[in-house]
């Protein structure tokens, strides 16, 4: 209690919504600036990684184009980011980190490092194993993620062969993901929000020096690629080896059976396996629509995986900058109202974080849905992609467009269950979700083919967000506050004035024919979405929505 009223004294002029995240990280010398420091540094590093992802894709739609080799190394190093997704940065992340950081808060550093050898010793024990089965297993697995390739040998076979070299990039990530859980609990964020952009400039190396390379000794070119993301795998795991030995805390490895033995029975193991279950089963049902669209896709016409794919690339963007600032930020700030039994600041801070979903994400969505074709022309037309391929990707773009307020409204209504310590209902709802965008792909696929994939995803993603918005009001845990009516007339207003200029703009130029002068191409683009900012946000100024005051909120 000392601590506390310490805190409130030397506070006593900050708001009353930040009130409650002193009370709570204060014990914990974790004080507000440094975690909003700390997101901020994320949130810049994750830009830097899609930014060098967007290169990366940029090189190789232009060297390789959207064809049945592309398809094949989409579903190639798809088959290990699944994997990866479920068992490094998924599951196991989700209970390695509350296992690790309780050791260390209770029992002290050697605790805590006897603990972390003993995860590693197990981890890379199965992940040997993993490693082993799925490159023996390769063609079994192509053929679950994209059974279609069968229909052109050559791809199917190119698939097994860069899926066997990249498959034990999953065990490089997974202990990635142990050391990134490791550097996190020590508040060491940078290291592994930087790593990711290695794989990128790896690949781009692969793309820009290996093909040609490949293809002078007679070989197939896009192989290099699975190279490069081997030798990314290998490069994010010695920087954070390198980050934790000066920390002092490198794991040590158990190689002989009686280790693993010890290991497997450590009770802080055993908490983590336990743990594992449930994550599992929520990671499983978020990424299960992706690998069954991936299976449709296969069947569609060639090159439908790489169109879905250069698409995904691009709405990652408002996705990843918008779901990075609400889940490092918004999430904290949640459990610390719900620690302190405010349940007034925490529906206001989920108020404020759909405000911010509303007055961001909309203009977005817009853009995507009104302006795609542009914006693709512009990041994809050159090289191999031919102005067929822009068409498709822009289809594609625009289905996750329509969806893209819900998939971001989930990353602020999903941490209020989970601040609540409810982490059985979004998993239920996501199940519910998942049989929705099926039966829509069903209906949807004969109709707009390889479109209808993510616009099924993006209309999953509003009816989850609903679903779970509904869930908060039922519960009284979210009680919107006065002025929403006024404030959702304003962001319509102005982003129905942003639509009408951004339909002006689509048409007005032939952005596909200005591709033999791309510095014109990109300074006009430039210039459009400058424009567009300019336009949105005065008009919501001038409607008199004081948009200092709301951020400052």
């Amino acid at each position: 209690m000392d601590v506390v009223s310490k805190a409130e004294h030397s506070n006593r002029r900050r708001p009353r919504w930040l009130s409650s995240s002193i009370r709570l990280a204060e014990p914990a010398t974790l004080r507000p600036v440094s975690l909003f420091k700390s997101a901020s540094v994320v949130s810049l590093l994750t830009l830097v990684s899609r930014v060098t992802g967007l290169a990366r894709e940029l090189l190789i739609a232009s060297t390789f184009g959207a064809s049945a080799l592309t398809d094949a190394f989409n579903v190639a190093f798809r088959i290990p980011n699944l994997f990866r997704r479920f068992f490094a940065e998924g599951a196991f992340s989700q209970a390695f980190v509350p296992v690790l950081a309780a050791t260390k808060a209770q029992h002290g550093e050697a605790a805590t490092q006897l603990l972390i050898d003993r995860a590693a010793t197990v981890l890379a024990w199965v992940l040997l194993l993993i490693s082993i089965l799925g490159v023996l297993g390769a063609p079994a697995l192509v053929w679950a993620m994209a059974s279609g390739l069968k229909e052109t040998p050559r791809g199917f076979e190119v698939a097994v062969v860069m899926t066997r070299w990249m498959f034990p990039y999953i065990a490089f990530m997974s202990l990635v993901a142990l050391a990134a859980g490791v550097l996190n609990t020590w508040r060491r964020f940078a290291v592994p929000a930087a790593t990711p952009v290695l794989l990128n400039l790896c690949m781009i190396g692969a793309a820009w020096l290996g093909a040609p390379w490949l293809k002078a000794l007679g070989l197939e070119p896009i192989y290099a690629l699975a190279g490069g993301v081997l030798l990314g795998g290998v490069l994010q795991l010695t920087v954070q080896l390198l980050a934790l030995k000066k920390l002092g805390l490198t794991p040590r490895i158990g190689v002989r059976w009686s280790a693993l033995r010890s290991a497997w029975a450590d009770p802080g193991t055993k908490s983590i396996l336990k743990l594992m279950g449930p994550a599992l089963l929520g990671v499983s049902v978020a990424h299960l629509s992706m690998l069954i669209n991936t299976q449709i896709a296969s069947h569609l016409a060639p090159g439908s995986v790489s169109w879905i794919t250069y698409a995904d690339r691009l709405m990652e963007f408002p996705t990843a900058l918008l779901g990075v600032a609400m889940g490092v930020v918004l999430m904290p700030q949640l459990a610390a109202a719900r620690a302190a039994g405010d349940g007034a600041k925490y529906s206001a801070m989920l108020d404020w974080g759909l405000r911010l979903v509303v007055l961001l994400a909309l203009p977005c969505a817009v853009a995507l849905v009104a302006f795609a074709k542009p914006l693709v022309a512009v990041l994809y037309h050159y090289g191999a992609m031919t102005e067929h391929d822009v068409q498709q990707i822009t289809y594609a773009l625009m289905g996750w467009g329509i969806g893209l307020i819900g998939i971001v409204a989930i990353k602020v209504l999903a941490p209020g269950y989970y601040a609540s310590q409810d982490t059985k209902t979004p998993v239920r709802v996501a199940m519910a979700v998942l049989l929705i965008t099926q039966l829509l792909n069903i209906a949807l696929v004969p109709v707009f083919r390889h479109a209808a994939l993510t616009l099924s995803i993006g209309l999953g993603a509003m009816i989850n967000a609903l679903w779970l918005l509904l869930g908060l009001l039922k519960r009284g845990s979210y009680q919107p506050e006065p002025g929403w009516r006024g404030f959702a007339w304003r962001v319509t207003g102005a982003s129905l004035l942003l639509l009408a200029f951004l339909l002006w703009a689509n048409s007005a130029f032939a952005w596909t024919q200005l591709r033999s002068d791309s510095v014109a191409r990109i300074g006009l683009l430039a210039l459009v979405l400058l424009g567009s900012a300019v336009l949105y946000f005065s008009a919501l100024w001038a409607t008199g929505l004081k948009l200092r005051q709301f951020l400052r909120r």
